[in-house]
């Protein structure tokens, strides 16, 4: 047996499962790469070539499907916060407990590291604030606020990046607070509107590329508990 002849065991074992064989990128790439070489380099071989292209391709289709699944995993586990959230926040059986929770569990769950309610007011004092999770504003703060005083209108949800300013309603921990979300709040007829703002020191938790669905779900639901507080 010369040293280029297949032993006759790993003959017979390839015949006998040769989907082993295509399956093996690597060998089947040596495999072309050796039948090339056979037929020299002015030679074009447009079986490999092919085969080439519908490797990439395949590759391409391995990654989407990769980042198809991944997707999907991170919006179950989006959904299942949002749901542990809710349920949380509505536990609560004092507006001080709400409070208490809102900043405590539910912002835990959230993965945010800040969280205030901000309530529009109709007196023209300056900004105040009512214990560490409530500022009071004048009327007028909110859509401001939102559109950082530029003549636009205000979305229900807003995700962007976070720059620290005098009105900041992060206070103490604005120096580390790198994204933020603000969800305008319908608190019912004949009231001002009111926002919920939650900030991130990950400058990549809110950014506008993200979808809303979730949060704009998650605000529906705090309106309605809110309006049952005010009532």
């Amino acid at each position: 047996m010369t040293e280029k002849t297949m032993a006759n065991d790993l003959r017979e074992k390839i015949i006998a499962n040769p989907d082993v064989l295509l399956e093996d990128h690597d060998l089947m790439r040596a495999l072309v790469g050796a039948n090339d070489h056979r037929m020299g380099g002015n030679i074009v071989d447009l079986r490999a070539i092919a085969m080439e292209r519908l490797e990439a391709r395949f590759d391409r289709l391995e990654d989407t499907h990769r980042n198809v699944i991944a997707a999907a995993y991170d919006n179950l586990a989006g959904t299942n916060q949002v749901h542990r959230a809710i349920l949380r926040m509505m536990d609560a059986t004092a507006f001080d407990q709400f409070l208490t929770d809102l900043s405590g569990d539910v912002a835990n769950t959230l993965r945010v590291d800040a969280i205030r309610l901000v309530l529009e007011g109709t007196a023209p004092e300056t900004k105040k604030t009512f214990g560490p999770m409530v500022a009071l504003v004048p009327a007028g703060f909110i859509a401001d606020y939102v559109t950082l005083g530029r003549n636009m209108p205000v979305r229900q949800i807003t995700l962007r990046r976070f720059t620290a300013a005098p009105d900041s309603l992060f206070g103490d921990r604005a120096a580390y607070i790198q994204s933020e979300a603000c969800l305008i709040l319908d608190l019912g007829p004949d009231r001002l509107p009111g926002m919920l703002v939650m900030g991130s020191e990950d400058p990549q938790q809110f950014t506008p590329q993200q979808g809303t669905d979730l949060l704009t779900f998650f605000t529906g639901v705090f309106e309605r508990v809110m309006r049952r507080w005010l009532a």
